[in-house]
């Protein structure tokens, strides 16, 4: 009488166990790289967004000019929450990257009393650590997206294409 084998050998098991742990090893990386260009890409639209509301920002408050990322958010209709972000991106951070915008050009900007309003602003999205992004992003009242991998990108950075 023979006996008949139940179940598996450890030599198969073992081999299993093998065959996963090579595809997990292929198919890790793959993810981390689509998670990473997927953070960008959402960096990107946020810049757009941002471009877009702060030259919303500047015709519905034109004593004021642009403005801080603060203001662009809120709950809308007036120069210190003008509702035109969400309030996430208005926080600073979203997608693993970290967003601030700054008005510039010599306007001292609302609530003054001097009606200069600020005439430029930019933009930059930073990675917050090398496994949420590679690239940094820049943009201004140009409305040109611009990047560098690596460090800081400024007006002197490569445009996207």
């Amino acid at each position: 009488m023979s006996k008949r084998q139940k179940g598996f050998s450890l030599i198969e098991l073992l081999i299993v166990v093998a065959i996963i742990l090579i595809i997990a090893a292929i198919a890790i990386p793959n993810l981390l790289r689509s998670r990473m260009a997927a953070n960008e890409a959402s960096a990107v639209g946020s810049i757009r967004t941002i471009n877009t509301a702060e030259v919303t920002y500047s015709s519905t408050y034109p004593d004021c000019g642009f403005t801080s990322l603060a203001a662009l958010g809120g709950s809308g209709g007036t120069t210190t929450g003008a509702g035109l972000i969400d309030a996430v991106l208005a926080n600073g951070v979203k997608s693993g990257y970290s967003f601030a915008a700054t008005a510039t050009g010599g306007g001292t900007g609302c609530g003054s009393g001097s009606g200069t309003p600020n005439s430029q602003y930019t933009v930059v999205g930073e990675p917050q650590s090398q496994q949420t992004g590679q690239r940094y992003f820049f943009s201004d009242q140009s409305g040109v997206i611009r990047y560098n991998q690596g460090s800081s990108a400024t007006v002197t950075s490569a445009p996207l294409q």
